[in-house]
């Protein structure tokens, strides 16, 4: 399905189920993708019905058309408890959720002025991808067996990209539905956000790792985004490489004091739109605190309200 973004598409899963099928995320809940459901409703469900939709977590482009969708097939929408009460914060921009709590936060970390306001400029990006979202669910727990069909998955929790992900194992047919936690070309966001300002979600992401890498090198990946892969393992090593890389270039681009906003164009190379620059932000003070709270960098709290980062050790 298209997504309105540079990351310009998701992937979705249909899983034969009994007379029906177990529908693996939602896409976005806008017109054009709308639209393709209504394709795929005629063509590709083959006269059969969603049963029950699973969501792998709650960002836009995973839960955008789940009230539509659930409603249309009178269906159960299964999924973590944390994902589908942060859903409901992030809509209703409950307290530390709303979007004037990440500028505060991103200020502290030396966004600018300009910035900040082109990101107030743009709103609740969130109600624009989730129009609706159901007032129910079925509770999806870490560690649950489910049937669907003839077989049976198992379902292990990530965390750094969001606060519950989902994904979903079969070892009957060595397939791994991944969603954005292991993909095959790109790192999945990682960030920092103002409920949670001094957490360090990368090193939660780095421990969550271990689950895939530990799946049979010849299980098929199906992620959210990109192709299918096999090679599990090997891909875990190269994300490692990756963060443990971006976390030595910080630290050689830190000197004496830095702000997360300064340190933004070492992690990203390249001009950033809006809403690239608001998950930029995130990251950047991702990677930051995790330096911080391993003991590589420090944090000082300035007098004008922002927050510095230096390095705590010589480079070897």
């Amino acid at each position: 399905m298209p997504l309105p973004f540079a990351l310009d598409h998701i992937n979705l899963w249909l899983l034969a189920d009994g007379n029906g099928w177990t529908q693996i995320d939602c896409g976005y809940g806008d017109v054009a993708t709308r639209t393709l459901w209504a394709t795929h409703f005629a063509e590709t469900f083959a006269g059969r019905h969603s049963l029950r939709i699973i969501a792998t977590h709650y960002h836009p482009d995973h839960l955008g058309n789940a009230a539509w969708l659930t409603k249309r097939f009178d269906c159960p929408l299964i999924m973590p408890q944390a994902e589908f009460l942060t859903a409901h914060a992030v809509a209703g921009e409950h307290s530390g959720y709303h979007l004037a709590a990440f500028i505060e936060l991103f200020r502290a970390h030396g966004l600018s002025s300009e910035h900040a306001a082109a990101l107030e400029a743009r709103g609740n990006q969130y109600r624009r991808g989730v129009p609706e979202l159901p007032r129910v669910y079925q509770r999806l727990m870490p560690g649950a067996d489910i049937s669907i069909g003839d077989t049976h998955w198992r379902i292990f929790n990530g965390y750094g990209h969001s606060p519950e992900h989902a994904a979903l194992y079969c070892q009957s047919l060595r397939v791994c539905i991944s969603g954005d936690m292991l993909l095959p070309k790109i790192s999945t966001n990682i960030s920092v956000g103002p409920v949670e300002p001094d957490a360090d979600p990368l090193a939660r992401f780095l421990a969550s790792l271990s689950s895939f890498a530990q799946l049979p090198p010849e299980t098929l990946i199906l992620p959210s985004h990109g192709l299918p892969f096999v090679g599990a393992a090997m891909r875990v090593e190269e994300l490692r490489a990756h963060h443990s890389a971006r976390l030595t270039e910080l630290e050689a681009a830190a000197g004496s004091s830095v702000t997360a906003a300064e340190m933004v164009p070492v992690l990203f190379r390249r001009k950033l739109d809006v809403q690239q620059r608001f998950f930029a932000m995130g990251e950047a003070i991702a990677h930051l605190n995790h330096l911080w709270r391993v003991g590589r960098m420090t944090r000082t709290a300035k007098s004008d309200g922002t927050f510095r980062f230096a390095g705590a050790r010589p480079l070897q």
